[in-house]
């Protein structure tokens, strides 16, 4: 036989009322919702989804330093107004 143990928790409210709408309509509650988690993260041996910083690739890597300098380069023109750039754009 298994026992049980109470496992208390915090969260914001907002979050708890829109996973519990959610759980609703999967036909589960919350207690059997954050138990089909524990059990996977047992499971997976870790968090059962992908925890990552994503990072730019070489393409954004390269626009990012490019705004940089053209940020910090005093002889490259600016404009004050979109009506500005799209004056010097032609558009």
């Amino acid at each position: 036989m298994t026992t049980t143990t109470n496992l208390n928790i915090k969260t914001d409210r907002t979050v708890k009322e829109k996973s519990e709408r959610i759980f609703s309509e999967l036909g589960l509650n919350m207690t059997t919702a954050v138990n089909m988690f524990l059990r996977a993260s047992i499971r997976e041996n870790g968090i059962p989804f992908d925890l990552k910083i994503e990072e730019p690739n070489k393409t954004t890597i390269a626009a990012i330093e490019e705004g940089r300098r053209i940020a910090s380069d005093p002889t490259v023109k600016g404009y004050h107004s979109i009506d500005e750039l799209k004056a010097a754009l032609e558009v």
